[in-house]
């Protein structure tokens, strides 16, 4: 279970890479594909509607899903939100419900929020947890507060990477099969080729040298390499919704992102860069972007508004030399595609992940939030580089190895892969051809006119 139904196109590689680690560990294990099925869902397969009603009938699709299954693996979701969010609730009934029919529970690199020991929605979440069915709980980024969670049982606990550290290798390019071997000319074929070789080399013999029969004249032609030297280095420009910072409690408005963008955009230019704006595939966050290029007059080459897949969002991480960034995931998949970003920290997260890939520095606090600060560490982590610490990155792959291990093959003696093996043992994420792409774009417009009709009602209500 991921966030897999996000129009935050970072969610959907996080469900692509956790499918793949997934059947990788399966792999490692010894079972062929037609030993098992990944039922792939959402995170919050408790609907809204009965969290609202508490009306049985609305969880008979659960329930199903549920007894059905032989584990459940919670995969890279903020499934212990509880401050403004009240998705903890549906995580809590999901335990309940998974407790009731006997059903393993793993929590692999999701997102927690700090213990609070005096709020009560926090010890709802901890007396949760504590049922027997859970069986680990890994997280990418709190795992002080993840141990407190669990005080008072043995599930084992750890700190590991993000699934989508793995991006690079579960979206790798496929392979081109090589060239077919030429065949071997006949004989009367080679010596044709050969008479024309030796009557090249004589008429070369007879004509005067270059230097004697004329000066050498350079072109003004560039070649493709000197085009390619030329081309400025592109910075990539994720920006965010306008709300995100009332929310997480700082003071930084509308109007202050799309300052900050523009003297970012300014300096760029002044430094001789070229830029691409663009978001991870939220709505929201394409409304700020696209009211900011029809304010502003960017031009389109300098904008993607609409982004709806993982392909597209590779697309352009690819296409840059640096990266900076307000959405975590834009920050995560550049690092595994070996791209330097800067990540603006507007949640706890942001300096969680940068720490943990020993690159604190890269995370700017909202006090910094400003071109002459961002852009020059931005130009310090593109002359540093990316540099990756593989057993770390493997220590998702590792723990959920572990834990799948303890409940479907208890007694295997198997080690995991070594990572240069996940190239190989790691399947490859395909395209999402024509009809799931439709699906993501029909998702996004259900979840734009919803919205809309929210700010309808709420306008009539005012």
């Amino acid at each position: 279970m991921t966030n897999r139904d996000s129009d935050n196109v970072g969610d959907q590689i996080i469900e692509a890479t956790v499918i793949s680690i997934v059947k990788g560990v399966m792999k490692n294990l010894g079972f062929t594909a037609d030993d098992f099925v990944i039922s792939s869902r959402a995170a919050g397969i408790i609907s809204k509607k009965y969290m609202k009603t508490r009306d049985e009938e609305l969880l008979k699709p659960a329930r199903d899903a549920i007894s059905a299954a032989d584990l459940i693996i919670f995969g890279g979701a903020p499934l212990f939100n509880y401050k403004y969010q009240n998705f903890y609730l549906r995580t809590i009934r999901t335990l309940e419900l998974a407790q009731e029919y006997g059903v393993p529970v793993i929590f692999s690199s999701i997102g927690v929020e700090a213990f609070d020991p005096t709020n009560k929605k926090c010890i709802a979440l901890k007396e949760a947890l504590a049922l027997p069915v859970v069986r680990q709980i890994t997280t990418r980024d709190d795992v002080e507060s993840l141990r407190k969670y669990v005080e008072g049982t043995d599930i084992p606990v750890a700190h590991v990477a993000d699934p989508a550290v793995l991006a690079d290798i579960v979206y790798r390019k496929k392979q081109e099969p090589a060239p077919a071997p030429k065949p071997v000319p006949s004989i009367p074929v080679r010596a044709k080729r050969k008479l024309k070789r030796i009557l090249r080399r004589v008429a070369a013999s007879a004509k005067p040298s270059a230097a004697e029969s004329a000066p050498v004249l350079s072109s003004s032609k560039p070649t493709e390499s000197t085009v390619a030297e030329t081309k400025p280095k592109r910075i990539g420009l994720v920006v965010t919704r306008a709300g995100i910072f009332a929310d997480n409690g700082i003071e930084f408005s509308e109007s202050d992102q799309r300052r900050f963008w523009l003297d970012t955009m300014a300096m760029l230019e002044e430094r001789g860069y070229d830029y691409k704006l663009f978001t991870t595939g939220h709505f929201s966050d394409e409304v700020f972007l696209d009211s900011l290029v029809k304010d502003k007059g960017i031009p389109a080459a300098h904008a993607a508004v609409t982004v709806n897949s993982p392909d597209e969002l590779l697309r352009e991480l690819r296409a840059c030399d640096g990266v900076i960034a307000y959405r975590l995931h834009a920050s995560i998949t550049s690092f595994a595609l070996g791209i330097p970003s800067v990540g603006l920290s507007w949640n706890f997260k942001v300096p969680y992940f940068y720490e943990s890939v020993d690159y604190p520095e890269r995370a700017i606090e909202p006090e910094r939030w400003t071109a002459d600060e961002v852009v020059p560490v931005l130009e310090t982590a593109m002359a540093e580089g990316v540099h990756k610490d593989y057993e770390f990155l493997k220590s998702v792959y590792d723990t959920l190895f572990n834990g799948i291990g303890s409940v479907v093959a208890p007694e295997s003696a198997v080690e995991p892969f070594a990572f240069d093996a996940l190239w190989e043992g790691l399947p490859r994420q395909v395209a999402i051809g024509p009809k799931g792409y439709r699906e993501r774009v029909n998702r996004k417009f259900r979840r734009t006119y919803e919205n809309y009709q929210k700010l309808a009602l709420k306008a009539q209500n005012s």
